[in-house]
């Protein structure tokens, strides 16, 4: 695409950020983000907790990644939007830091149309201990739960109704992840030195959304507290039990922003996906 600058492939976009982001059309972009709708089915069966509890001390803006604007529009707040527009989720639980919820409210959810109704659940001090704090506000009656990254704006309503549909399809799954292969070749290194190269083939990048069956995933995190286990993800919780996940095709685009050269990849994959030009 003339323009386009796509840093995983042409690092000079990161050295020069301005070849990237001089590209990303805010009215584009909300012009073309602006097709969803929120819709709620008459009875739902799934509730999101979007974890956006993080301080964001490696993205370096105050105030945190979770707010940072992208067409006058705060980051947490495309993620949501996405969610709002997928008919099975009859609950958004949107976990922040505790002495930020009204600011949270006030700057991401407040100011725009939900559809479905929002909820807000305290952070914790781990991702896990933020995931059961939103998990305690999803009534029993919800069958199905999806985890996502607050930071990663460009989920896309269809892949979230996918991967739970994955789950729905799969009486003897109790979860299905969004992931992508690995594109990058792996080694195993001791005390300095490379002592393998798996093959990788069998290794892929774990991203958000993770849908799982709700009862389990509550069984799940009692036993890591009992226990004492911290894990990576929320699918690793279930794993460790013996639980069968399911893997969901997702795309590199699916970004999470963690460190400022992460808003230039972003901004690379906006202009990708709805065609921008500088």
């Amino acid at each position: 695409m003339a323009n386009t600058v796509d840093p995983v492939y042409a690092p000079q976009g990161l050295r020069e950020p301005h070849i990237v982001s001089s590209g990303l059309r805010s009215d584009l972009f909300t012009e073309a983000m602006s097709g969803l709708e929120g819709k709620m089915d008459k009875n739902p069966r799934t509730a999101a907790i979007i974890l956006a509890g993080g301080t964001g001390e490696r993205f370096g803006q105050i105030g945190g990644k979770q707010l940072v604007e992208i067409a006058g529009k705060p980051v947490l707040t495309w993620s949501a939007e996405s969610f709002d527009a997928v008919g099975d989720i009859g609950l958004i639980v949107v976990v922040c830091p505790q002495d930020r919820i009204d600011e949270y409210l006030r700057r991401a959810i407040d100011p725009f149309p939900f559809v479905t109704p929002v909820v807000i659940a305290p952070a914790g001090a781990t991702r896990q201990e933020s995931a059961f704090s939103g998990l305690e506000l999803v009534p029993d009656d919800f069958e199905y739960v999806v985890l996502h990254d607050g930071a990663r704006p460009l989920v896309t309503p269809d892949l979230i109704e996918h991967t739970i549909a994955t789950v729905k399809g799969n009486i003897d799954c109790d979860g299905a992840v969004v992931a992508h292969p690995s594109v990058d070749t792996l080694k195993i290194v001791e005390n300095g030195v490379i002592v393998g190269t798996p093959d990788r083939t069998v290794f892929w990048n774990a991203q958000t959304p993770q849908v799982f069956r709700t009862g389990i995933y509550r069984r799940a995190h009692s036993a890591a507290l009992s226990e004492g286990f911290v894990g990576t993800d929320d699918s690793s919780l279930i794993e460790r039990l013996g639980g069968h996940i399911l893997v969901v095709e997702g795309t590199r685009d699916n970004i999470k922003l963690t460190v400022p050269e992460d808003y230039e990849l972003l901004s690379a994959a906006v202009m990708r996906l709805f065609g921008m030009k500088g």
